[in-house]
């Protein structure tokens, strides 16, 4: 697995809602106490504060840590699962956009009992919830351990606010304040995107007629485009193409009801939901602005099919990389069946098949078990069966727990090659912590080990993947390839942080990891100008970085990605945005190199990866 834009949440969730604050900040946020069930005995009169009071025109409420009573509003959603609560949203609006109408109210472990459209006083302790404080997220203003009095039902809601292009500023966010967060800032709502989100934080909110950016997932949520001016890839997606400029108008859509009781749409991307979704808007950590749907519209099936690559000619050697996401002998059957028949169809057979996330025997069961003799059988004879290659197999075994990902399964790269078609060359000395180098010159230059890993013991592959390159030879012509799987984005701030810019932290590992693998490639290339080298895998950054700058330093690769259509640069979604993390790279002299993402995953509710392979054709 990899983590794009943010870190990537894949254990959730308990949704257990008490505010997390540091220590420090407890004098001013206050922590919420255990929540109280609804009760019906609270004062009939209004209070002296109304929502917007509570609200404000900044992040953070002024009422934080104080107790409010008789709040005034309109129950305009109830969720009584997973985080359970209401949202209440007040008729009768002040004259200022930045000021939210509507807020959320925590019961806790109470299920609410209040129904939508309950004319309602609430009162309770107002609270500051981040979701992940320490992972720069940004909090939502609720009111915990409430009280509740019904003084009516079945009342009309407010009108909801339509969120589209007319609304939606173009400038993502706006600068930190002086303690670096967003958090002090005034809303200016019509002039940034996150402001304006955060301006209509717990109101109603409306979109109509939008397209799926991601497909739904696991957790029964996915995400859309209110903004149809953001980049719109070839299949119906947004790119992400900068850091610099955000998409404004991604959307993570959930919805109310239990799935048991209404079942979520199974979309995929380039499908639309036609008509209105209608819900409050919410925060999490894992998707940031959420439109929480009382109303979902109707499905349009836009039957997105999976790409199948061209068949390559005889005088082509063909090279894919495929991150098969923690692959182990242990999944089950269908898993291998599925991976195997996108290699078999989807990529033709590949002469050579640059595997990440190969797991050991018994995947994530953490008992020092490295071999994956097991795992790579599996999948081999799941190939064969599906009516491809024979295909053989090298790699080294990393050291236990060295090499990051999921606890117990030891992820590595390994290489599947046609014996039919390409020979590797097998030189002996590669181990998992015996690094790698060039011999000879010209003609004569070689590997020192084949297999064999890249600078194994620098402090640069501290708990992450190290690259594995091997020799081959094509028609009597050798090729020097490297598998690699690059360090995760974990850890980076999220792109809807109160920090903003959000720290990048997980880059810098990357930086170096890429100066290392560039100056082993320009070594040899030094040895014979004239070397065939491709450079390919799951390297979890986009070709815009500086990771990726750092790669191609002095030309000694290219990436290929660039060369693709623009609309057609993504191997991965993530949040809504579709964005590159795999590559292939190749040195100056591949001049002849037909490259292609082949998109049977990353756009599917359902995968077999949640990264898109892809393959390159070179006439060596």
């Amino acid at each position: 697995m990899t983590t794009p834009t943010a870190p990537r949440p894949r254990s959730r969730r308990a949704l257990l809602r008490a505010a997390i604050l540091p220590a420090g900040l407890a004098a001013s946020l206050v922590l919420a106490p255990l929540p109280s069930a609804v009760a019906a005995d609270a004062p009939a009169e209004a209070g002296p504060l109304r929502i917007h009071d509570i609200q404000g025109a900044t992040r953070i409420s002024a009422q934080t840590g104080k107790t409010v009573t008789g709040v005034p509003g309109i129950v305009t959603g109830v969720r009584g699962y997973g985080s359970k609560g209401f949202w209440i949203q007040d008729p009768n609006p002040d004259a200022d956009p930045a000021t939210s109408e509507g807020v959320f109210v925590y019961t806790g472990s109470a299920a609410p009992t209040v129904k939508v459209g309950d004319s309602v006083l609430v009162g309770g302790k107002v609270t500051e919830y981040y979701p992940n404080f320490n992972g720069g997220s940004q909090s939502l203003t609720q009111i915990s351990a409430p009280t509740v009095t019904v003084l009516s039902s079945g009342n009309p809601l407010p009108a909801p606010v339509v969120v589209d292009t007319r609304n939606i500023p173009g400038t993502y966010s706006p600068q930190a304040g002086a303690d670096g967060t967003l958090n002090g800032v005034a809303l200016n709502p019509e002039k940034y995107t996150l402001d304006f989100y955060e301006s209509l934080e717990g109101m109603l909110v409306q979109v109509r007629d939008v397209r799926v950016i991601q497909a739904t997932d696991k957790y029964n949520e996915l995400w859309v485009a209110a903004d149809k001016q953001d980049q719109r890839s070839k299949r119906g997606g947004v790119l992400y193409e900068s850091y610099a400029e955000p998409n404004v108008g991604r959307l993570m859509v959930q919805q109310q009801a239990p799935v048991a009781q209404q079942p979520f749409p199974v979309a995929n991307v380039g499908d639309v939901l036609t008509g209105d979704t209608t819900g409050p808007l919410d925060y999490n950590q894992f998707g940031g602005y959420t439109l929480v749907a009382g109303t979902l519209g109707a499905l349009q099936d836009n039957h997105l099919q999976r790409e199948v690559t061209a068949q390559a000619g005889e005088r082509e050697l063909t090279i894919a990389t495929y991150n098969v996401e923690n692959l182990a002998a242990t999944n089950p059957d269908a898993k291998f069946t599925e991976l195997a028949q996108a290699v078999v169809t989807n990529l033709r057979s590949p002469d050579i098949l640059a595997l990440e996330e190969i797991q050991d025997n018994n995947g994530a069961k953490n008992d020092g078990t490295v071999d994956a003799t097991a795992t790579v059988a599996k999948f081999t004879a799941a190939i064969k069966a599906a009516g491809g290659p024979a295909y053989e197999w090298r790699s080294i075994d990393p050291e236990n727990g060295k090499d990051g990902g999921e606890p117990g399964g030891n992820i590595r790269q390994g290489f599947l090659f046609n014996p039919q078609r390409v020979s590797f060359t097998d030189i002996p000395g590669g181990t998992a912590t015996t690094a790698v180098d060039v011999a000879g010159t010209g003609a004569a230059t070689a590997l020192t080990a084949s297999p064999g890993r890249i600078a194994p013991a620098d402090e640069a592959w501290t708990n992450s993947r190290k690259p594995l390159v091997g020799q081959f030879a094509f028609r009597g012509k050798k090729v020097f390839v490297i598998a690699n799987h690059f360090n995760s984005k974990g850890g980076d701030q999220g792109i809807d942080s109160r920090f903003q810019a959000p720290t990048r932290s997980s880059e810098v590992q990357r930086i170096k990891q890429a100066t290392i693998e560039q100056a082993f490639v320009a070594k040899l290339l030094t040895a014979d100008k004239e070397a065939k080298v491709v450079s390919l895998g799951d390297f979890n950054d986009y070709q815009f970085s500086p990771a990726l700058a750092a790669l191609t330093k002095d030309g000694v690769l290219r990436d290929l990605v660039n060369e693709l259509p623009e609309k057609e640069q993504y191997s991965y979604v993530y949040q809504g945005n579709s964005q590159v993390l795999d590559h292939i790279l190749v040195s100056p002299e591949v001049g002849y190199a037909k490259y292609d993402v082949v998109h049977i995953n990353a756009e599917f509710a359902q995968q077999a990866s949640d990264h898109d392979p892809q393959v390159v054709r070179i006439k060596p």
